[in-house]
């Protein structure tokens, strides 16, 4: 049975994205001018959101050629073309089961597509789709790392079977992860560096592209979170929560599921949460910030290495105190666990050798760790 075209996070139910209409100019307000019944006051013209709107609307004319619809037969998704050669990047839920699928263009044109590669964890999969050059329309790609919070962001794509829908948010939210199967020391895989947004996203729009307002793509639409569901269709309710996976970490993966079919990640080895106040306390942390190490995977490029994880109790499950807190990654500082897997996904393959930075019994130290593969 296929999945849903929208990812489910693990505890959490997930819906549909709110739209937003943000980064449009304010109007301005006129000066109060005594009221004359006979003479009224000319009052001065508000300023005009056609400039914002026009630059919407020349982008979707811009881009919209090389965003696509992908019917599996059994369900709906979105995609972009990547590049000259026909190679269409979409979500790997929207592809999962199928080695065909059919790509509808914005002329109306319909081309077979075969599915040449796909990584689950990143949710990430490439179509070949065999279509006239007068289709091919490779969109620009941008740089995801240059994105803030609170810049305006539009994702286009295929809703509900509405090919060729265009929505306007923000980016509510950066460096986001998402935990995706088990690990072989039973905790979880995440997919890292997730960009949260407020722009309306729907079933069908997984697999579309996120734009800035450049025009390039930033991200690829991927789930949505909510705790609301239609009681009569049973799909979700929009909530204003969604996500896509930066175009950076995409970068990095779909070469290599264009030439092998598949991507292997970098692997550290180490386990880490979010603390509490009451485990900081408990740590006897004066102030915290980096990634607390929890466990170190025996044998791991981590555990070779010498990362050192606590073995002394602190009452509460699960936490040792005396571990390394990891606080730079090759001198890039780590503030969170989400830090570290972001860098570690969007910058690092196998085989690579890395810096950690940490603090053991109060001192920094450098430790040199030759990545491994992560385990499927």
């Amino acid at each position: 049975m296929k999945r849903p075209l929208l990812v489910f996070s693990i505890l959490l139910m997930l819906s549909v994205l709110a739209c937003q209409m943000t980064g449009l100019p304010t109007l301005s307000q006129p000066t109060p001018v005594p009221q004359d019944p006979v003479n009224p006051p000319t009052l001065p013209t508000p300023v005009a959101v056609s400039e914002q709107a026009s630059a919407l609307e020349a982008l979707y004319q811009q881009v919209l050629p090389g965003v696509v619809s992908i019917d599996t037969g059994a369900s709906q998704g979105s995609g972009f073309m990547f590049d000259n050669e026909g190679h269409v990047v979409t979500n790997q839920h929207v592809v999962e089961g199928s080695s065909e699928v059919e790509i509808s263009f914005s002329s109306g044109f319909k081309a077979h597509g075969t599915v040449i590669g796909s990584d689950v964890d990143a949710d990430v999969a490439v179509v070949k789709v065999d279509a006239p050059a007068a289709e091919i329309h490779p969109l620009a790609i941008g740089d995801s790392d240059t994105l803030d919070v609170g810049e305006s962001v539009v994702a286009i794509g295929n809703p509900f079977g509405l090919s060729g829908t265009m929505t306007l948010g923000i980016v509510s939210g950066l460096g986001r992860t998402q935990p995706v199967h088990l690990s072989p020391e039973g905790g979880f895989f995440s997919t890292a560096d997730i960009i949260q947004t407020d722009a309306a996203i729907n079933p069908g729009n997984s697999g579309g592209p996120l734009f800035n307002l450049n025009g390039e793509v930033v991200g690829i639409n991927q789930s949505i979170r909510t705790d609301s569901f239609n009681g009569q269709t049973g799909n979700a309710v929009n909530s204003g929560v969604g996500f896509s996976i930066s175009i950076n970490l995409v970068k990095r993966i779909v070469p290599y599921l264009i030439r092998d079919g598949s991507y292997a990640y970098p692997y550290l080895g180490i386990s880490s949460k979010d603390l509490t106040l009451e485990e900081i306390e408990a740590l006897g942390l004066d102030i915290y910030k980096g990634a607390y190490v929890t466990s170190v995977t025996p044998g791991g490029p981590a555990d070779e290495a010498g990362v050192r994880a606590g073995e002394t109790s602190t009452g509460i499950e699960g936490l040792n105190a005396g571990s390394d807190i990891i606080i730079a990654f090759d001198g890039k500082p780590v503030d969170t666990f989400d830090d570290l897997l972001s860098y570690l996904t969007t910058s690092k393959s196998p085989g690579d050798t890395a810096v950690l930075t940490v603090l053991r019994d109060g001192q920094p130290m450098d430790i040199t760790v030759t990545l491994g593969t992560r385990p499927t």
